[in-house]
């Protein structure tokens, strides 16, 4: 913009009649007060966001900072007000009072006024500043929607049924998984969370090879040195030791990280609803509503994955169309073990959280087809009942009971 200015782009605006020109002082302390009060918007701003997020992590669980810290909103409200702020400082130095020397005789020629006001780089200062209002506004309304209980859990699992639809895109059809040969095994030599694994740089290390490579550890999982990863698999290889630059080469395929992140791990998002539901059915919360609303986000998630082949697809080699890498199987019981499985726990303790798993976990097998997984869901159903008779007594009991005799009878088998 200062450029423009320079350049003599902005004497359109010397025709604009109803638009006066800003005289150097004048434009000297807009800028100053548009600089000072976005600087100190940022801070109150900034300020907000970590309260918002302490009050978040303390109630809702810690592994929810990530959504937090990501989150579009306020990133936008924080980047608009430090880039107004920056706008502002780098236009007011460019401003020249009238009794100051022009830099060129370029710059002393394209203003008609003593002194050097950039005009048009002004008026966009003026529409950043009526922007930073608005987002501000915008702000002050996000901040305490985004930390509502629903709209947490809303995101958590419109996110997680988007990634199980990126990671399983096809319908069940009622494939097993393969199951892998022997090969000799890729040890890990350092510790942390599996982040992300790259399939497209094991197909190609896997080609190089001339053989399949078998994952040990899914994405989530926590390693150390010695644990194995991998084992290349290779006919014609039998006992021989893989060179240390093929397993050099496997491992720089496989990002480590001293947390979990939800990139290739549904099971991140399903924990984080768990740790909701268990947080809010703790005798210390005792909020049974955000749990229940916490399992119906759970039983969405669970008919999705019942619908779905849990087989993960990789890149199949370009040459022989063979599929290289070899995942550990994703199966149904697992990721149910996973959600319903912790959650269960605590809901038998509560009347009200016991009947609403029962009715999730019915609802959730109204769309699964394959007869087996509906038989997972039943026997999780049974597992509930006989935890809630340890727990509860009475009408509490009766109620859950007969509730359960709907559930049988929804579920035959």
């Amino acid at each position: 913009m200062i450029w423009l200015d320079r350049n003599g782009f902005a004497d359109f605006l010397n025709d604009v009649d109803w638009l006066i020109p800003a005289r150097p002082t004048g434009a000297n302390n807009m800028l100053t007060v548009i600089a000072g009060s976005m600087i100190g918007v940022a801070s109150t701003v900034f300020s907000i966001t970590i309260a918002a997020v302490a009050y978040a992590s303390g109630n809702y669980g810690p592994r929810l900072l990530t959504n937090f810290m990501q989150d579009k909103g306020n990133q936008f409200s924080l980047a608009t007000f430090i880039g107004t702020f920056v706008y502002a400082l780098v236009v007011l130095r460019t401003v020249r009072t009238e009794d100051e020397v022009a830099a060129s005789a370029a710059e002393a020629a394209f203003t008609t006024l003593p002194g050097f006001v950039p005009q048009l780089s002004l008026l966009v200062a003026m529409g950043l500043m009526g922007l930073s209002i608005a987002v501000l506004v915008f702000f002050l309304n996000h901040i305490p929607a985004s930390i509502r209980i629903n709209t947490v859990l809303e995101g958590i699992g419109r996110r997680l049924i988007e990634d199980i639809g990126k990671i399983y895109p096809d319908p069940n059809k009622g494939y097993q998984p393969e199951k892998a040969p022997d090969g000799q095994p890729v040890l890990a030599v350092e510790s942390g969370y599996i982040q992300i694994i790259d399939f497209e740089g094991l197909v190609e290390r896997a080609e190089e090879a001339d053989a399949r490579i078998a994952l040990e550890v899914r994405t989530g999982d926590f390693v150390h040195p010695g644990m194995m990863l991998a084992r290349l698999c290779k006919e014609e290889v039998g006992n021989n030791e893989i060179s240390d630059d093929l397993a050099a080469k496997v491992r720089s395929e496989f990002t480590f990280g001293a947390t979990r992140t939800p990139e290739q791990d549904p099971q991140f998002l399903i924990d984080e609803l768990v740790e909701i539901a268990l947080r809010a059915l703790s005798p210390g919360i005792n909020d049974p509503f955000t749990a229940i609303t916490a399992m119906h986000w759970l039983g969405t998630t669970t008919a999705y994955l019942g619908t779905r082949d849990l087989r993960k697809y990789v890149i199949d080699s370009e040459e022989d169309g063979i599929a290289r890498i070899i995942p550990l199987p994703d199966d149904f019981e697992h990721y149910l073990s996973r959600g319903f499985g912790n959650v269960r726990t605590g809901a038998a303790t509560s009347p009200a959280a016991a009947l609403a798993m029962l009715d999730t976990l019915r609802n959730a097998a109204a769309p699964i087809g394959d007869e087996t997984r509906k038989a997972l869901l039943k026997r999780e159903g049974l597992r509930l009942i006989e935890q809630v008779r340890e727990h509860l007594s009475g009408p509490d009991l009766q109620e859950v009971e007969a509730r359960y005799v709907l559930f049988a009878e929804a579920l035959p088998g």
